[in-house]
């Protein structure tokens, strides 16, 4: 039997940043996700980072912004996880890009779109490692009580992604 080792690994990113991560199967994932973020337009900043999981398995990247993409990449050298891919945008939400992404062939799975703090949770084996989760944000301490509607009701309203 397999030995496993699992670790908690904290993405650093700077506040409230916006963040997708997820899991392809290919190398052609770099450039596809770059096209997919590209032409839903917005005029939306990103840096994407990608771990290739056989070959030369490097860390390959691409972006619209210097900081994005070496944050990206920083990140996905922690991660350390075959075929995983992580994203950070500015000037444009997850929401914006999110059905773009996962129409792209080599998409396997989206692990969690946030700008929440995010801990990965990484299995690790003799062949290498994996994504088992995510921990996104914190857990509930309540239910919404009638203020609470009407101010997640305006809140998307001053967004507008409500009318």
């Amino acid at each position: 039997m397999a030995e496993i080792e699992m670790e908690v690994v904290a993405v650093e990113k700077p506040g409230e940043m916006n963040m997708i991560l997820g899991q392809s199967h290919f190398i052609k994932t770099v450039e596809d996700i770059h096209e997919a973020v590209s032409n839903a337009g917005g005029g939306i900043r990103f840096g994407l980072a990608f771990c290739e999981a056989s070959g030369p398995k490097l860390v390959r990247h691409t972006g619209n912004d210097d900081e994005l993409v070496q944050l990206a990449v920083d990140n996905a050298r922690k991660l350390g996880a075959g075929h995983s891919f992580i994203l950070f945008m500015k000037d444009g939400f997850p929401i914006n890009i999110l059905n773009n992404i996962k129409a792209v062939p080599e998409v396997c799975r989206i692990y969690c779109a946030t700008a929440n703090p995010v801990q990965v949770l990484i299995a690790e084996t003799q062949q290498g490692r994996g994504i088992v989760g995510v921990i996104d944000g914190g857990s509930p301490k309540g239910v919404e009580q009638p203020d609470d509607i009407d101010d997640r009701k305006q809140l998307l309203r001053q967004l507008g992604y409500k009318k």
